[in-house]
């Protein structure tokens, strides 16, 4: 039993292992002169309180796109989360009244409320907004599966990510993404496996 445990840990980690490992070089903080020109900031969504601010999170991803925009690294910022989350609240609609804070003109902003989740968000992007290359905003625990998802609909990709906070949250960040990491390797395989004509 003991000499199984070490091979379960290492079986949970492996698709965040390879996550980070192909994100290598790609991913940079946000203010970071790596950074290369992209078709646009793909700003992930997040909570929203009830009074319709933006978590901490969600403030950190706007701030890392509208400053991605203010460098000139990208002409738009696709907005992209739940439009009606699981409180009924609209995550783009907070994206969008934070980044108009932040001084990105609103003919720079598009707001998909269709992108429920990372791998339609990166979908959504590819196929309905025609992108062909982006640098997606979020927490540096989320970015390596967000770029791996990203990867996966044929986009050309790059990560982005505010300063980490150290705070009980993100740490059960760090930790979420392992298994949020198999679903997406699982996911991944699938569509892999899946003809091409095969509905979606």
């Amino acid at each position: 039993m003991k000499r199984l445990l070490p091979l379960a840990a290492a079986a949970l980690a492996a698709p965040q292992a390879y996550a980070r490992v192909s994100a290598r070089g790609a991913m940079h903080p946000a203010d970071d002169a790596a950074l290369r020109p992209a078709d646009a900031a793909l700003v992930l969504g997040a909570r929203v309180w009830p009074d319709g601010r933006p978590s901490r999170f969600l403030r950190q991803r706007v701030e890392a796109g509208a400053a991605l925009y203010h460098r000139g690294l990208v002409p738009l910022l696709v907005l992209t989360g739940a439009e009606h989350n699981r409180e009924g609240l609209d995550e783009t609609e907070a994206m969008e009244r934070t980044a108009l804070e932040l001084g990105v003109p609103e003919s720079a902003l598009v707001r998909d409320g269709s992108g429920h989740d990372t791998r339609a968000s990166a979908r959504n992007a590819k196929d309905t907004l025609g992108l062909g290359s982006v640098i997606v905003c979020t927490q540096e625990f989320h970015v390596p599966r967000a770029m791996w998802l990203c990867r996966s609909v044929g986009l050309d990709v790059q990560g982005a990510y505010p300063p980490v906070l150290a705070r009980r949250h993100t740490a059960i960040g760090y930790v979420r993404e392992l298994p949020a990491t198999w679903k997406a390797a699982l996911e991944i395989g699938r569509d892999t496996l899946r003809p091409h004509d095969a509905p979606r």
